[in-house]
């Protein structure tokens, strides 16, 4: 399952988190933003900048519930983080409210942190490398391994705070027990995994874990959480602080200047700094969350991340860690680690398939590409690219949407023959078609802002207005116009607006008269017909009539004169 994920339904052309995306690991497909795991780097920004929340992250909550409920040894290692962001009087209350969820004990992660400060010192001390990247921020490290892998050997060979914490809690437990990490860091979910913790959780997860059961951390006794020996490795949460607990631990000179950068786009910049050449000799804290940790995506902080630091830094001590207090097997755990190159090489588009793509948005000059970034790529050009690589959509461009749309729009009020009128509640006229001043005789700059009814009947669109319900293909007549229309009237419920197109069937209405009129005289043609018929029939059954009964009597008589004459000669 995917650290990160969205909401399909919830992401729709917003583009707000390839905006916010430095390394731009966000691709769109048909609107929706999906992530790129070969270039993502988990800083998180991405779960901040979203206006819809339509980003979700997987947990493992529920996992870490059932280890509890099956009875096992549960060992939390909580982020040093926890100091400025949970609301408490003394930190003893932090651990006895986590300790009431059902956790076994709880550690601070700073106790590895003295571990990973220690081996910094060695690294200084020793002088090999031409420039040292701290490593204690997982998502510098994927920066560096999918972006730079040409400064892979400048990472200092230490593994993440949280891994080293999860090792030593393994040694000092067994193997019984379930080693659990909760931070406000959400690339430590990955990077965890490359040393076996039983589950990660942040800081968000564990606050809502403390609210279901209605556990207040101010409220909650004073339990012994002893940090006092760790010193200034309570400060890694905190920009610089690594660069205070390497400073206060270190007994010798050494030839690197030192500097601490926080934020994906600042420590880019370092890198890029690095590749040419101008950045060399130096010990670097990189920190992909401005202002460390204490700024993660997963802090569920209600206070400004400022006062976080302002109060650390008054409150916590500058001295070195007293490793003496942590156990042999603790401090014996391997805490190096290699690095590998993860960058996957793109195919770059040719010249032409770049212009072609910049010609596609209306970009034909060079003085057309605005590089406004609304599309999330700072140029038009790297946008361009984009799209050859599938990462980006044509459409992005608001510019060119925007010009399409107005085009269009434009279009069709020029070219339409029908009557096409744009009315606001008041019954004026906000826009209208070319074909107006045909039918009106008035040109559309004077029909602007007149009332309708000066010029048609107004009922139809007060119903439209009132019940919010279309028109559709109605006929009306306007004999004074000499017009006879097919009315369809939409309601616009953004602007509260009506838009009625009128189509002049003027023509067909009067050739269907036409039509009429000549079936009509047809019938009558035919009616005539069939009289005349009936009336000639008639008096040819008058004639037949009267013909029968004469024909009948003469050749009754007839008849008569014959009997008369046979009987004469038989007698």
């Amino acid at each position: 399952m995917p650290i990160i994920d969205f909401k399909a339904a919830m992401c729709k052309h917003c583009y707000k988190c390839v905006r916010d995306c430095e390394v731009k690991s966000i691709m769109i497909r048909d609107g929706h933003a999906y992530i790129m795991p070969n270039r993502c780097i988990l800083c998180g920004q991405c779960l901040i900048s979203c206006p819809q929340s339509a980003k979700k992250m997987s947990s493992e909550l529920e996992k870490v519930k059932s280890f509890i409920k099956e009875g096992r040894p549960v060992i939390l290692s909580l982020s040093s983080a926890y100091i400025g962001l949970f609301q408490y009087k003394t930190r003893g209350q932090v651990k006895d409210a986590l300790l009431k969820l059902g956790f076994t004990d709880v550690r601070d992660t700073a106790e590895a942190a003295a571990m990973a400060t220690g081996e910094y010192v060695k690294l200084l001390e020793k002088g090999d490398m031409k420039n040292i990247i701290t490593t204690a921020c997982p998502s510098i490290v994927s920066l560096i391994e999918i972006h730079y892998p040409e400064l892979i050997d400048y990472l200092a060979p230490v593994l993440i705070p949280s891994g080293i914490h999860a090792r030593m809690l393994g040694e000092e437990y067994g193997e019984e027990a379930r080693i659990v990490f909760a931070g406000p860091c959400i690339a430590e979910k990955e990077k965890m995994r490359a040393v076996s913790p039983d589950a990660v959780l942040t800081f968000e997860e564990l606050k809502g874990w403390l609210e279901e059961e209605e556990i207040k951390i101010d409220e909650c006794e004073d339990a012994d959480f002893d940090e006092r020996h760790l010193g200034a490795n309570l400060r890694y949460p905190v920009s610089g602080g690594l660069l205070t607990s390497v400073e206060t631990t270190k007994t010798k000179p050494d030839r690197y200047r030192k500097f601490y950068v926080s934020g994906v786009k600042d420590c880019l910049d370092v890198c890029e700094a690095m590749m040419t050449g101008e950045v060399k000799g130096c010990f670097i804290e990189m920190n992909a969350c401005h202002g460390g940790c204490i700024n993660g995506p997963a802090t569920a902080a209600t206070v400004s991340s400022f006062k976080v630091k302002l109060d650390l830094e008054a409150t916590l001590p500058r001295e070195p860690a007293e490793l003496s207090a942590l156990s042999e097997k603790a401090r014996a755990v391997s805490i190096g680690r290699t690095f590998k190159n993860r960058a996957r090489k793109e195919i770059m588009p040719t010249e032409e398939e770049i212009r072609e793509i910049l010609i596609k948005t209306g970009k034909t000059r060079p003085e057309q590409e605005l590089n406004c970034g609304a599309c999330g790529y700072p140029t038009c050009r790297e946008k361009a690219i984009a799209v050859c690589q599938k990462k980006a959509e044509l459409n992005m461009c608001i510019p060119y949407l925007f010009d399409r749309a107005r085009s269009m729009s434009h279009l069709v009020m020029e070219t339409s023959p029908n009557i096409i009128m744009v009315i606001d509640e008041d019954l004026k006229i906000l826009e209208c078609s070319a074909a107006t001043e045909k039918y009106f005789g008035i040109k559309r700059k004077e029909m602007k802002g007149r009332l309708l009814g000066e010029f048609i009947d107004t009922e139809d669109v007060k119903e439209v207005f009132r019940t919010h319900t279309n028109i559709h293909s109605r006929k009306v007549l306007y004999p004074d116009l000499k017009l006879a229309t097919l009315q369809n009237i939409a309601y616009i419920s953004k602007g509260n607006l009506v838009i009625a197109t009128l189509i002049d069937v003027t023509r067909e209405e009067k050739l269907e008269h036409q039509e009429y009129e000549k079936r009509k005289a047809t019938i009558e043609l035919a009616q005539k017909v069939i009289f005349k018929q009936m009336m000639v029939a008639q008096e040819i059954a008058g004639l037949l009539g009267e013909t029968t009964a004469e024909t009948k009597t003469t050749l009754t008589k007839l008849c008569s004169l014959i009997d008369d004459g046979n009987e004469s000669e038989v007698r």
